[in-house]
């Protein structure tokens, strides 16, 4: 493997381009040479796999290509002449093609195929035809056209338009040769059908994680046979404002593929086995899910080559392979790329139905293609490794990481800028996205040479693009290289942040450490001191205290240490920097005191999260208190590590997920909570006369309501010992009433019509919070 690359096109709209992964386990190999023309060319075709039964019915077409090619210094022709495949008599006609739009698209003259690559020396179009009387990709027909400098490349783009293919399910991919100069960056390998970077559609595995798979090679393909995909008369967006949004980061395949779900074997783990669940989502009072990755993934990366991890699945879908097509495996009944396209769309358009906005998880950061000690190609690197990839030109031209995944995506060369939004773009138009969370989003705001950019230019144009305007934009603003951006990330006032400093600050406050009560004030109060710049708004920070990578909440409060072996790296990997709390004893637990004080941390810190200035979001399961049994970053699990837990969620309906659902509703119901502009000193009052007591770590705040009195007085006692805190007189005609209080069993904990209080002085126990609303 000295020489392997992987390219990819960019440039143009994505419209209609489609494209398949071709993997390294299972390359193309020639019979020969196949066959390109001027005209009307008879194809040459390979058997796929064992070509010996085919050798005779094709010598006469081979023949005929090797004496053209010998009589004209390698530049091929071939007579006017068909070729007979499985008995069909199957002409082509083909004729130079144009550069744009890149990927397939459909032209008056059949199909035309683009593909970007800036420093490929031959580009062969290979195409693997349907309908040959056989299910076994291995036995079907392989025809391949040579692409000619001449007259299929325009620029740095390679193009040819194809006649008389079908309309749908014939899988292509690309065989791209060039220099081999490793140290000049180049990784090139012309044995290796690759897949389109514009492909739409890409046929691979049927089902998810079954390795006796994981050498089948991915493919693009196209379906323009299939009717538009009927959105509905009365189908609207939910167009829902930034500053109303509930996030529910989720997992598509972990939420339904427990058996528990109690669903039908075929539709766990699926986009439609989602939509069965939608009501849940409903109930729980969330408006927006956040989607982990379900771009096309390779799920079984782990296992390419014996090592500590070759046990496990890669679930979280941090291993695209392309940018533009839906996950196939998440298909139903291994229904293929069609088919998960179609699911797809049904369920962004049954959860717009509910209400619900679709923000996806989008990996631009790096690739399934590993790194240069363990490379990996299927796409990019053999189609411009010196395009598609940061690389170190001071030392052999080696891969730079700042992924933390071996590779790391060129985001603001041009071409691949273009790759990039076209794939934005393409995502919102198809399958009508409502926002996007770009992981380790501050690789995008790095140069060729890996250095920050001031303006980078990806950055903006995603801000300003027209196209993705009404999308809701979010960066994790760090990356694993140092760049740390919360409160910097380059915005033209339009990106969001996940904001790690809110995370981190909360932890320390509720779980008890010295000195963290007045920033705990400045996060719960919208974090002004990070995006009070320029015309940004509170809900530009977006306050979390779990994601999907580290503890869940039930392991926040129950491990000080994480617990990572399973993961197969001796516990190295996962953060270390937990500021977590077991409440008095490591994990799993019968001490009924103990286990009372980790419910009451739950429950404070989704108070905490629900009621503080900013867009909210929390992780799937957590509202019924999911554990991974300490595992911090779980990724490769696809077990109860990872999976909903339906059983769970019934067994603790009643207590847990009530009071998380309750606490929702209550910030839907309550615009105080929710503004579009940084708190004034008239909007809240802080009940704190020593900030400077770093022993202190009780706080109390009223949030006033200017318009109908009805403010909500907030206390947050972390100490181990209980506190008599002074209420403040309610507003002129008002009362107060005890919405929450976690040190309370369920159903007392949280009564949302509220339970009204007298009396100057409320006793609040250790590690508990209370919330007081005025009414009449």
């Amino acid at each position: 493997m000295d020489s392997i690359g992987i390219n990819r096109a960019p440039l143009g709209s994505s419209s209609s381009a489609a494209a398949v992964t071709a993997r390294r386990g299972i390359a193309l190999r020639p019979a020969r040479r196949s066959v390109a023309s001027t005209n009307r060319v008879g194809v040459a075709t390979i058997g796929f796999g064992d070509a010996s039964g085919l050798r005779a019915r094709f010598d006469s077409v081979r023949s005929t290509t090797a004496r053209a090619q010998s009589g004209n210094a390698g530049r091929s022709m071939t007579e006017e002449r068909g070729c007979t495949m499985s008995d069909t008599e199957m002409p082509f006609k083909y004729s130079s093609g144009k550069a744009f739009p890149l990927g397939v698209s459909q032209v008056e003259g059949g199909l035309n195929f683009a593909l970007f690559s800036q420093h490929a020396s031959s580009v062969i179009l290979c195409l693997k035809l349907p309908g040959r009387g056989t299910e076994d990709e291995k036995g079907a027909d392989v025809v391949e056209f040579v692409l000619d400098q001449q007259k299929n490349k325009t620029g740095d783009i390679w193009h040819v338009t194809v006649e008389g293919l079908p309309a749908s399910g014939v899988l292509y991919g690309y065989r791209v040769g060039g220099p081999q100069g490793w140290d000049q960056g180049h990784r090139f390998d012309s044995s290796t059908v690759l897949l389109d970077p514009y492909a739409k559609l890409v046929s691979g595995r049927k089902y998810f994680g079954v390795a006796e798979e994981k050498s089948s090679q991915h493919f693009g393909t196209y379906d323009f046979d299939s009717s538009p995909f009927d959105w509905g008369d009365d189908y609207r967006l939910p167009n829902l404002p930034e500053a109303d949004l509930v996030i529910y980061e989720m997992n598509v395949r972990a939420f339904t593929t427990d058996e528990s779900s109690g669903l039908d074997s075929t539709s766990r783990g699926s986009y439609l086995g989602l939509i069965d669940k939608i009501p849940h989502l409903l109930e729980l009072g969330v408006n927006a899910v956040e989607l982990l990755p379900v771009f096309e993934y390779d799920e079984l990366e782990f296992k390419r080559y014996p090592n500590p991890r070759d046990h496990m699945v890669n679930t979280w879908g941090y291993s695209t392979i392309n940018f533009f097509a839906p996950m196939s495996r998440y298909a139903s009944a291994g229904g293929g790329p069609v088919a998960a396209s179609k699911e797809l769309k049904q369920m962004v358009k049954e959860l717009h139905k509910a209400g619900i906005e679709v923000i996806l998880d989008v990996v631009y950061n790096h690739t399934n293609e590993a790194d240069d000690a363990h490379p990996y190609m299927t796409s990019f690197r053999g189609i411009d490794n010196k395009v598609y990839y940061m690389l170190d030109l001071n030392k052999n031209a080696e891969l730079l990481n700042f992924s933390g995944c071996g590779n790391t995506l060129n985001c603001n060369h041009p071409v691949v800028k273009e790759l990039i939004l076209d794939s934005l773009r393409h995502w919102v138009e198809e399958y009508h996205i409502d926002g996007f969370r770009f992981d380790l989003a501050s690789v995008l705001c790095r140069g060729p040479d890996g250095c920050p950019l001031d303006a980078p230019p990806l950055i903006k144009e995603i801000a300003k693009d027209a196209v993705l305007s009404r999308c809701k934009i979010i960066a994790e603003p760090w990356d694993c290289g140092g760049l740390y951006l919360v409160g910097r990330f380059p915005n033209w006032d339009r990106w969001a942040e996940w904001n790690g400093k809110y995370r981190d600050d909360l932890r320390r406050f509720i779980k008890g450490d010295p000195g963290m009560k007045g920033v705990f004030a400045t996060r719960v109060s919208g974090s002004a001191d990070l995006y009070q710049v320029n015309e940004r708004k509170p809900y530009h920070g977006v306050n979390f205290v779990i994601a999907h990578d580290g503890f869940t909440l039930c392991d926040l409060v129950s491990y000080n240490l994480k617990h990572n072996d399973a993961n197969g790296e001796g516990g190295c990997d996962g953060c270390n920097d937990n500021f977590s709390w077991n409440c008095g004893v490591e994990g799993e637990t019968n001490d009924l005191n103990v286990l009372s004080l980790r419910s009451r941390q739950m429950k404070n810190f989704h108070v905490a999260l629900m009621i503080s200035q900013g867009t909210p979001m929390m992780l799937m399961g957590d509202e019924y208190g999911h554990t991974r049994y300490g595992n911090n970053n779980s990724y490769g699990h696809d077990t109860c590590i990872n999976n909903f837990q339906w059983e769970q969620l019934e067994q603790r309906r009643d207590g847990h997920f009530r009071f998380f659902s309750e606490m929702i509703k209550f910030r839907h119901s309550n615009p105080i909570l929710r503004r579009d502009r940084f708190l004034n000193k008239n909007d809240v009052t802080w009940h704190e006369d020593c900030w400077e007591n770093q022993e202190s770590k009780f706080l109390a705040f009223t949030v006033h309501d200017h318009n109908s009195g009805g403010d909500i007085y907030l206390a947050f006692n972390a100490h181990d010992y209980f506190v008599d805190a002074v209420i403040p007189p309610p507003p002129h005609h008002k009362c107060w009433n005890r919405v929450v209080d976690t040190n309370l069993e369920s159903p007392n904990d949280i009564v949302p019509e509220g339970v009204p209080f007298t009396g100057p002085k409320y006793r609040i126990a250790p590690y508990s919070s209370i919330l007081l609303k005025a009414k009449p």
